[in-house]
């Protein structure tokens, strides 16, 4: 695309890739206040600032655009959660903070979101989520086994502790979806102090 100025052509480059990140963002707000269910593409363009066909241009429907905004929360996330684990001084610190996503009141947004992104991707799977979901799921995985390993590398942490890392990692994302599913457990964060609190008594190495 071009326009004329002064007396020459002046190529307009268009970013599609930020376009659409910020398509995304400008309409989170909507999203996290109402299912996306009830949301329409002329709302979700309204809310934008832009033309409908503009939104079809970037997203092939809601479903898409729900996961852009997971994708973009999430690096920002993990961005300060990288942060605050390398500023903790303990192991177990360390795993408090990296559970943080599912009762901080600053991720309350994301932790929306991302219940919509998981409702979306049972009901209507497609391989482009369910790949990124699986790269998640490894990356945090991985992420979780560095801070179980180096627990046990500075001797704070029994060599054992290791075996446990899957069992924790999906305990913690357990607690979180039985915190939404159900009246099981009504504060995740106290039950995951408790969880791990008393974790620690066992795996922790004897001053």
């Amino acid at each position: 695309v071009s326009h004329y100025s002064k007396g020459f052509y002046l190529a307009i480059i268009v970013d599609k890739v930020q376009k659409k990140r910020d398509i995304a963002l400008s309409c989170k707000k909507l999203f996290v206040d109402k299912s996306i269910k009830d949301l329409t593409i002329s709302e979700v363009a309204k809310t934008a600032g832009v033309g409908k066909g503009t939104i079809y241009e970037y997203f092939k429907n809601k479903e898409e655009i729900v996961f852009e905004i997971v994708n973009v929360l999430m690096q920002e996330h993990n961005i300060k959660k990288e942060k605050q684990i390398k500023e903790a001084t303990t192991t177990k610190e360390k795993i408090k903070i990296f559970f943080y996503i599912f009762y901080d009141k600053e991720e309350s947004d994301l932790r929306k979101i991302y219940k919509e992104f998981v409702s979306i991707s049972l009901v209507n799977p497609n391989p482009q989520m369910m790949e990124f979901q699986s790269n998640c799921s490894e990356r945090y995985l991985q992420w979780f086994n560095e801070i179980i390993q180096g627990g046990i590398d500075k001797k704070e942490l029994i060599p054992s502790s290791i075996l446990l890392s899957r069992g924790l990692f999906v305990i913690g994302e357990g607690m979180f979806i039985s915190s939404e599913v159900t009246n099981g457990i009504s504060d995740v964060k106290k039950e995951l102090d408790i969880f791990f609190d008393t974790l620690f008594e066992l795996i922790e190495v004897k001053k």
